[in-house]
């Protein structure tokens, strides 16, 4: 470190002369620092772009690329009270004629007598379950400390997949003589283990031939003189689907993609019938086309926005004479016009553009809907909408009502080629097409700097700036140098000139 030393001799600011010498010597460094700083700017728009790209991917995705989109119903009951149902995937509306005989219920275990359990000794227990409608038994392991009590165990049957709740109840298990009125009686209530199988339906069992096991239930008051622990079987429910009589193991079932729910037993037949639920699938549409045009919106206006270079990024010493609200307002005007003209964008509108006009020659397409606007969705006629879509609610809602499957293949037809795919797959390649070139240009999150074009010119800036600010500093030390060599050389003249009036009589 060069040692630096004032104007004394001198009488100049050596300090501020060096500071705006340096000002001097570091305007490349201040240009280096605004190409880094606009390289940042537009690299961060490229994401907020990919992000709307990626947003709309998802709507479409989630929305009109789902087939159950397009088959969603409007199901009532003539009795919801004892059938109710909703369509799952049922291609077609339906009518369907439902008597219930018998609804399905669970099985139970009931202990004996009471426990007489007592924590002290770890156990594991091991148990053969039987499902209802199951032909296979599966096994079931429980592990019980030595510090368990019983509400422990019952806390861990119920967690475990023996798929039973357990409880420790007072129940009702006789009756007695009224010791207020012998011609009477008055129940008689003890404690109880009760399970109860989680799942309706008969056939359920729960045995074991392991020794420990079979003490442990036998101290929660069950009787185990057999393997299988004595229950009272569950029952499936009896009912008739038009006209056809089966029975299921669940009070809810699904037949060709209608899911039934019984709830009581019928005296009559219960009518259920669906109708196509126009408001849904028009709401999937909607808001397709709303993501649509709100997407191309935001990037047609980034893309035409003006670039203000009136308003360069800000330097570190302008930074120290501005308010905070002063940078912000600058910034905004700085950050302007990023990405005026970006070839990868406005190349990527208009192929999201020509993938929505273009046919779909598509056989698998039996309507005969082709293009969109034989659905009731067309461009707009004011081309300062730059292609956005508009769309006729009364046609759309007629052509839904008609055949929304049809649509359904407008915009989701499978394809060996562009003009044989549905319109949404078509846009899903066209965003993926864009959003894979930004990144390769401006990288996203998770990528390393050196995969993507922004990135390593920001590498090169950084390693350009850190090579310059060591110049600067060798640089500065030299200013210093040459300031104290001036100043002893002032200091030397100075003291020769006092020595020569000093002896020569100059102080008389």
């Amino acid at each position: 470190m060069t040692t630096r030393i004032s104007g004394l001799a001198s009488g100049m600011d050596i300090d501020q002369m060096v500071s705006d010498l340096m000002k001097v010597e570091r305007v490349p460094l201040d240009k280096m620092k605004h190409n880094k700083q606009t390289l940042e700017w537009q690299r961060d728009d490229y994401r907020d772009m990919n992000k709307l790209l990626n947003d709309l991917d998802q709507q479409i995705f989630n929305g009109i690329g789902m087939q159950s989109s397009f088959l969603k119903k409007s199901v009532t009951s003539s009795d919801d009270s004892k059938v109710s149902a909703k369509a799952i995937n049922a291609a077609s509306n339906f009518t369907s004629s439902v008597e219930v005989t018998q609804l399905a219920s669970s099985a139970s275990w009931v202990s004996d007598k009471a426990p007489s359990f007592t924590a002290g000794t770890a156990t594991e227990l091991t148990f053969n379950v039987m499902d209802p409608g199951t032909t296979a038994a599966r096994t079931v392991s429980i592990s019980i400390s030595a510090t368990d009590t019983i509400d422990n165990v019952i806390s861990k049957i119920n967690s475990s997949s023996l798929g039973v709740s357990a409880m420790n109840e007072s129940i009702q298990v006789g009756t007695a003589p009224d010791p207020k009125d012998n011609t009477k009686t008055i129940p008689v209530y003890d404690q109880r283990i009760v399970f109860t199988n989680n799942q309706t339906g008969k056939g359920a069992s729960i045995s074991t031939t392991d020794p420990a096991t079979k003490t442990f239930l036998s101290n929660l008051g069950f009787d185990t003189s057999s393997d299988a622990l004595k229950v009272t079987d569950g029952q499936n429910a009896v009912v008739k689907l038009n006209g056809f009589q089966m029975e299921k193991s669940s009070n809810t079932f699904t037949v060709n993609g209608v899911e039934y729910t019984l709830k009581q037993p019928t005296t009559g037949p219960v009518s259920v019938s669906s109708t196509t639920d126009v408001d849904s699938i028009l709401d999937t549409i909607t808001q397709f086309v709303a993501k649509y045009n709100d997407t191309i919106d935001k990037i047609n206006s980034k893309v035409s926005e003006d670039r203000n270079r009136d308003y360069p990024p800000l330097t570190d010493d302008q930074r120290t004479s501005l308010t905070d609200t002063q940078q912000q307002q600058w910034e905004e005007k700085a950050k302007s016009g990023m990405l005026r003209n970006d070839t990868l964008l406005t190349g990527g509108l208009n192929s999201l553009r020509t993938n929505m006009y273009a046919p779909v020659n598509s056989s698998t397409n039996i309507s005969g809907y082709n293009q969109l606007s034989e659905i009731g969705i067309t461009t707009s006629p004011n081309y300062q909408d730059k292609g956005k879509l508009i769309i006729d609610e009364t046609k759309l809602r007629q052509k839904i009502q008609e055949n929304p499957n049809a649509i359904y293949q407008l915009f989701n037809a499978d394809g060996g080629t562009d003009d044989t795919k549905g319109i949404g797959k078509r846009l899903r390649d066209s965003i993926k097409d864009t959003i894979t070139k930004v990144e390769n240009k401006a990288g996203n999150t998770l990528m390393t700097s050196q995969s993507f074009t922004i990135g390593k010119n920001l590498t090169d800036l950084d390693t350009q700036i850190n090579d310059f600010n060591a110049r600067m500093t060798q640089v500065e030390d030299r200013y210093y140098r040459q300031f104290t060599a001036m100043e002893t050389a002032i200091s030397k003249a100075n003291q020769q000139s006092a020595y020569i009036t000093n002896n020569f009589g100059g102080g008389q």
